[in-house]
């Protein structure tokens, strides 16, 4: 597949008070190419502690075939079934991926990391993505 049919992919996590910065910010580098920045937004918690959100965009064709191809590790035909739940109306696509084990050096699903992709559909339409998603996984897996 020369191109992609995702316009752009998010990644986004959260760093709380009792973890480290830097582990989280690696388990997020799991999925990114080396060039892509990490912006880093610091918040306050209900309670009055840190909570700092670490984000990522990856625009680029080469980009997303990165972020596609470390998400490969996962079970695609499972994510396939269950499109039509995780494509929007507005064309995005969402996982969650888990930090824990992204910070091991795995990719799985579960908690704490968040991918929004925002799939190309001509016409904007959740079953024109939904399609186009299921194209993109298809020759991941």
């Amino acid at each position: 597949m020369s191109g992609v049919p995702f316009h752009y992919i998010d990644l986004r996590t959260f760093c709380y008070a009792t973890e480290d910065e830097a582990r989280v910010q690696g388990a997020l580098r799991q999925f990114l190419p080396d060039e892509v920045a990490i912006d880093r937004i610091e918040n306050e918690g209900f309670n009055g502690d840190r909570i700092i959100v670490l984000s990522a965009r990856v625009e680029n064709a080469d980009e997303i075939r990165h972020v596609l191809d470390e998400l490969a590790a996962i079970d695609l035909d499972a994510i396939r079934t269950e499109l039509e739940e995780r494509v929007d109306e507005n064309c995005s696509l969402f996982l969650r991926l888990d930090k824990q084990a992204a910070y091991g050096g795995r990719v799985e699903r579960g908690p704490g990391i968040e991918l929004r992709a925002k799939v190309e559909a001509y016409p904007a339409k959740k079953a024109a993505a939904v399609e186009n998603a299921a194209d993109a996984l298809e020759s991941r897996a």
